[in-house]
């Protein structure tokens, strides 16, 4: 298989946009930010990414299928580094949200549709950690998904119900062993096509957001129909359109009984919007590095194209909101921790609503600033930042998408302003 279908870079340019000199820039930026341990555990990772790379000649191509690598990632710990997870004897040195966003920086800079993909099954591990009640049925899902056996999705929106997660229309109706059956379509569900677990909230009463209740799936079984749907801007990742008709629910598999899912789905905000901005903050890295190493080499008029006001004057505001950002979400995942170690990964309810609403500022925040980064730094390399000669266009492409999932723009600005207004009640 060629490497491109048409080589549109020259090669002393492509060569000097390696994964190994893109990290390298990123380095540079970061070392004088991030602590030793810190800064040591980023290049592991990356060490990682880049012998896989090579081992296995990846061109990130449309031919290669990045399910494919999920196994390996997850034998190394690199699925995620949310927790440590003794529960099913994988313990990790470094983890807790800091060591996830070095993970997901890494990872994203390797592939972005890759990345991506991780994070969805990160939305169904995070669950199913803080409800095993030490069930060996929930256990063995677990560590299929943390050890990269299987790819996993969540499942919370509905052809009818987008952003208005908590009115849903699928059900659950509870029967005589305890068991439940599941009845409803869910859509938008990133990896569903591809997983073997799904967590999917019902409601024992539809547009009945106190009844909703959580369960584990193993889409294996009989009742579960998912098809694909086609999203062009992430062509790699399959995103799934469930039908369940009669789904059987064994109780072992219940993650919260009716009344419990919509407290469960919220307490489930806060990590999942925060992995959102640290992948949108990955991705403004991986542009900026593309068109820094791309400006300072190109030419034009018999200079380096950097050389030129226009271009050298974005960069640079590009560069500097990229890092400032990174900075303030760092400091917020360094907190968190803290937090989590102080309440035993149990917080507080109050300090809990507080972290939402510093989630959606940083999920409305850096995910507007992927989109702005990765076009720009894309304009700034002219036709070769839209060819596939470089990692380029699929920034471009899930940049536009991040703002929607796990909750549109307008969902964050809905939830900052009613913190507004809790704050003003507080006064």
């Amino acid at each position: 298989m060629p490497k491109y279908v048409n080589q549109a870079i020259n090669d002393e340019i492509l060569e000097k946009l390696s994964l190994k000199n893109r990290y390298s820039f990123v380095n540079n930026n970061l070392m004088a930010l991030l602590s030793a341990d810190q800064f040591n555990y980023l290049k592991k990772v990356q060490k990682f990414c880049m012998r896989f790379e090579k081992k296995n000649d990846i061109v990130h191509g449309p031919g290669e299928d990045v399910y494919d690598w999920i196994p390996a990632f997850g034998a190394e710990g690199y699925i995620t580094r949310a927790h440590t997870f003794e529960m099913i004897d994988v313990v990790y040195e470094e983890y807790g949200a800091v060591a996830d966003f070095l993970r997901y920086l890494a990872v994203d800079n390797f592939d972005p549709q890759f990345a991506m993909g991780s994070g969805a099954t990160v939305l169904a591990i995070n669950p199913i950690y803080d409800h095993h009640e030490n069930v060996p049925e929930r256990l063995e899902a677990l560590k299929d998904l943390v050890t990269g056996q299987s790819s996993g999705c969540i499942c919370i929106t509905e052809p009818e119900r987008g952003s208005d997660a908590v009115h849903q229309l699928t059900t659950c109706d509870e029967q005589e062993d305890g068991s439940f059956l599941l009845n409803g379509e869910k859509i938008y569900n990133t990896n569903a096509p591809k997983s073997k677990w799904a967590v999917v909230y019902a409601t024992a009463e539809k547009n009945n957001g106190n009844l909703m209740a959580q369960f584990l799936v193993n889409t294996s079984w009989e009742g579960w129909k998912c098809d694909r749907v086609n999203i062009p801007y992430v062509d790699k990742l399959y995103l799934g359109h469930e039908h369940l008709e009669n789904l059987r629910i064994p109780k072992e598999y219940i993650l919260g009984p009716v009344g419990k899912g919509r407290e469960h789905m919220f307490e489930g905000l806060v990590p999942e919007r925060i992995g959102i901005a640290c992948g949108a903050i990955a991705q403004c890295w991986g542009a900026v590095s593309h068109a820094a190493i791309y400006v300072n080499m190109r030419k034009q008029f018999d200079q380096e194209v950097l050389k030129f006001q226009g271009v050298g004057f974005l960069l640079t505001d590009l560069w500097a909101k990229t890092t400032n950002l990174t900075l303030g979400l760092l400091k917020f995942c360094e907190e968190y921790d803290k937090k989590m170690e102080k309440f035993e990964e149990h917080i507080p309810a109050n300090i809990s609503r507080a972290l939402v609403a510093s989630a959606s500022q940083f999920k409305y925040h850096c995910t507007n600033l992927s989109k702005q980064i990765c076009y720009e730094a894309a304009n700034l390399m002219g036709g070769a930042g839209l060819s596939d000669n470089t990692l380029m266009h699929d920034y471009v492409n899930i940049s536009r998408i991040q703002e929607i999932v796990g909750g549109s723009r307008q969902i964050q600005q809905y939830i900052m302003s009613m913190s507004l207004r809790q704050l003003f009640k507080m006064l």
